[in-house]
């Protein structure tokens, strides 16, 4: 098994949107930088080219190059994958959906992954539990119509045998 490990920083300033994973989020201040600056998607694709035995990010896709500049870090995803799918290294790629918050950018989030998780018991203590099955649907009709993989998870806890509402 490899391993790979990746961290990004930008410094934050007025005026730049500021965009998480892929999901650009409402605030007054974003991350500097001559892509789109996207720290999640960067950091991932560092821990990928680390794994992979390949040379960095900024080796990868330098600053200095036009063809980078304000790109969507998602096509830069996309094309490390490529890469290290040629070099005979893939792993998927599989958001874990546990807070009502990923909801609202689901669509977004199933564009840049793999594959979901649906995390039936952490919904189930975030949100109202009749709410799920219903969100479960939704979020498994999206994974088809967009040719991703979709794994259900439930976990049954030792405390949910003797009390219906979960104690975590």
């Amino acid at each position: 098994m490899r391993v790979g490990f990746g961290f990004d920083t930008h410094k934050l300033e007025p005026g730049r949107p500021f965009i998480l994973g892929g999901v650009q989020i409402e605030h007054s201040m974003g991350a500097a930088g001559h892509s789109d600056a996207d720290v999640l998607i960067h950091a991932i694709i560092d821990s990928l080219l680390g794994a992979a035995g390949l040379p960095d990010i900024g080796q990868q896709f330098p600053d200095t190059s036009p063809e980078f500049k304000d790109i969507d870090s998602s096509i830069l995803l996309n094309k490390t994958l490529r890469l290290i799918t040629e070099k005979g290294f893939f792993k998927p790629i599989i958001a874990k959906i546990e807070k009502p918050q990923a909801i609202e950018h689901l669509e977004e989030i199933v564009g840049v992954v793999n594959g979901i998780m649906v995390a039936r018991g952490d919904l189930g203590v975030e949100m109202s539990p009749e709410k799920v099955p219903m969100l479960q649907k939704r979020i498994i009709e999206l994974c088809n119509r967009n040719g991703k993989t979709v794994i259900t998870a439930t976990q049954m806890l030792e405390s949910m045998i003797h009390q219906p509402r979960p104690t975590r």
